[in-house]
């Protein structure tokens, strides 16, 4: 009996190597020129190819779907515990005041050796809504903010050995660490 892993080993050519989903709990956030360190919650990863129905002429078997227009309906969303740290808050305010300032950045999942294995890149984004931390006496909860980034696009690198490690995860790592 085969079990469970044949399929995986049959994928991977590694008999008997197991290939376990990663945890969601661990990764990084990096933005091109900003030091924003770990958050707690990333949404919004998202992209949706849109289907247009076209129906032929004689033909009433099924209709044609025919693929539309990609596109990237969600805002990202970065929610972290509140800090001295302002450079979102900054950032969000330079919007505000019509300078607008389109960056982009990298989503790094860690594996559980907190080593990135698979990243998302984000184009040109830029802080759409900052929202801060509700305050309540009476609970010991962490103060939390978050924001949101309106951008032009999500893609992940080709498959490879180093295709989670983009250019400056070293740096990120080493702000996160030292």
């Amino acid at each position: 009996m085969l079990g469970f892993n044949a399929p995986l080993s049959a994928a991977t050519g590694v008999p008997g190597k197991r290939s376990d989903p990663y945890l969601g709990a661990g990764f990084l956030v990096e933005i091109e020129g900003l030091v924003v360190g770990g958050f707690s919650e990333v949404t919004g990863l998202q992209v949706e190819t849109e289907v247009e129905d076209y129906r032929e002429g004689g033909e009433n078997g099924f209709v044609h779907r025919l693929p539309g227009p990609t596109r990237y309906p969600s805002n990202l969303t970065l929610r972290r515990g509140i800090t001295d740290v302002d450079t979102l808050w900054a950032w969000h305010q330079e919007v505000t005041r019509g300078r607008i300032v389109r960056r982009n950045g990298t989503i790094y999942l860690l594996d559980a050796q907190r080593t990135p294995v698979l990243s998302w890149n984000f184009a040109d984004a830029y802080p759409v809504r900052w929202s801060g931390p509700d305050f309540r006496a009476e609970g010991g909860a962490v103060a939390v903010e978050s924001v949101e980034l309106a951008h032009r696009g999500i893609g992940r690198p080709a498959p490879g050995p180093d295709a989670a490690r983009g250019r400056g995860v070293a740096d990120v790592l080493g702000r996160l660490r030292g």
